[in-house]
């Protein structure tokens, strides 16, 4: 087993709590750690939480302040915010349970030193930029974690200082990360769609994850049997109104044929389906009143997801399926997809829509290609910094096979119809944790721990509080 260097944390600030609707009382919490926990004299980045508890008025006051055990949520991403304790559904059945929950912002997402071009710029050129964001991935999450956790801990009973995880998406892959370094630190771990691939890199995941996101594609087409013809013909029309650039976008990008079939990322969500349609829907009401898009229809493209505001999420996205040395990303999904005939697109030989005959055009998933450096406008300028990043293969390791296999922790594990994490690799890689429990369905998507979080929390504490014959 790899143990993990030792990690720090200063509690800079906390707030005076305050309470909101629903009960529960919130503190906002600032901290410091080392850029790189490897050298505590690094650059100190800040890092930002709100702790939430339940708000109670006893008849008479407590003479001291309780020590709840903490709760920590892992965010999905990389590189997404977490929501306010009030918007997550987490607080509704955690908080009764005498936990405190803990909302810390990953670095470089939210409040916590946010990645952004500007906030990039005084690092250096692309190659600093790429050497910095090296430390942005699950294994430094996982060591931050653990600096915070030591830091609010002190001065609490060896019983409390562990604490339990609650990872969505990336956030469970963090949590496999967390499990395999530093599973001292953990009572117990909840992941939602997040049971990743152990030993398999961005071109073999990807494999999996197109047949998935050709599956929702079809699923698309026969819901809305009409929309193979329109979409293809808005694709021309796309083609023709911006040329080789694109049609410009209301905040400095560019919409492209290829761009807009990222919208297929909905695909992998509850209501996804419907929303892809609107689009189309809406783009054709525009071509046909008026020969060429409103504003109102481009914003909501360009805003489609959070290319340029989350740019951590495209620049690591192929990175965090690294898993250790020797693997890269290479633009895999662009490769992958480019051997596909339902991709044709992605072929820079690829003629248009007309040679489609009556086939359809297949929308993409969650795979992130270099066009996404040339259309949107924020990460245009990340552009050699995510090729550097591509190209690199000296990952540290992401997991550790063997310790997971002894794992001595607690996981509750829910396995949806996922397009994002493959459901058959996540059965994989929950046969190779020790002790997990797992809730897997076929009628959830990945998103559901928002949209139907009434379906997949109360299972996961089935599988906490009861026993299985």
């Amino acid at each position: 087993m790899i143990v993990m260097a030792p990690v720090v944390a200063k509690l800079v600030s906390e707030s005076k709590p305050y309470l909101v609707p629903g009960k529960i009382v919130v503190k906002e919490l600032w901290f410091e750690v080392p850029l790189d926990h490897d050298n505590p004299s690094s650059k100190a980045i800040r890092l930002f939480a709100r702790s939430a508890i339940k708000h109670d008025r006893p008849i008479v006051e407590p003479s001291s302040t309780e020590q709840r055990p903490y709760l920590l949520y892992l965010q999905g991403g990389p590189g997404l915010a977490t929501p306010a304790p009030q918007d997550s559904p987490l607080s509704k059945y955690f908080l009764d349970r005498g936990y405190e929950l803990l909302m810390l912002d990953q670095r470089g997402t939210g409040f916590s030193s946010p990645i952004s071009a500007n906030t990039l710029e005084p690092i250096g050129g692309p190659q600093e930029q790429a050497d910095y964001l090296k430390f942005f991935r699950a294994d430094t999450l996982v060591k931050d974690s653990e600096a915070v956790r030591l830091c609010l801990t002190g001065d609490y009973p060896p019983e409390k200082k562990k604490w339990s995880t609650f990872g969505q998406s990336f956030g469970g892959m963090t949590t496999l990360t967390y499990l395999s370094f530093a599973s001292e630190g953990l009572r117990e771990c909840f992941i939602t769609g997040g049971l990743a691939a152990l030993d398999k890199g961005p071109a073999e995941v990807y494999q999996a994850t197109y047949q998935r996101c050709i599956d929702r594609n079809n699923a698309y087409y026969k819901k809305f049997p009409e929309d193979i013809d329109t979409v293809k013909w808005v694709a021309e029309k796309i083609r023709e109104l911006g040329g080789t650039k694109g049609i410009p976008l209301p905040a400095g990008g560019f919409l492209t044929v290829p761009r807009l079939m990222t919208v297929g990322l909905n695909f992998g969500a509850h209501g996804g389906v419907d929303r892809v349609h609107n689009y189309i829907l809406r783009m054709k009401a525009d071509l046909d009143q008026f020969g060429t898009f409103t504003r109102y229809t481009l914003n909501e493209l360009e805003q489609d997801n959070q290319w340029d505001t989350a740019p951590i999420y495209t620049l690591l996205h192929e990175p965090c399926w690294c898993y250790g040395p020797g693997v890269a990303g290479n633009w895999a999904a662009e490769r992958i997809g480019q051997s596909l005939q339902e991709y044709a697109w992605l072929r820079a030989d690829w003629a248009g829509p007309a040679t489609l005959g009556d086939k359809p055009l297949y929308f993409s998933g969650e795979h992130i290609y270099p066009f996404h450096f040339e259309t949107c406008s924020e990460l245009v300028k990340f552009k050699e910094t995510a090729d550097i990043l591509a190209k690199y293969d000296q990952w540290r390791p992401l997991y550790d096979i063997q310790q997971l296999g002894t794992n001595q922790v607690p996981v509750y594990a829910a396995i949806y119809n996922d397009m994002y994490v493959d459901p058959d690799l996540a059965r994989v890689t929950a046969s190779r944790i020790q002790g997990i429990k797992v809730f897997d369905t076929n009628v959830l998507y990945h998103n559901a721990l928002r949209s139907n979080s009434d379906e997949v929390i109360p299972q996961l504490l089935k599988l906490r509080d009861d026993t299985i014959d």
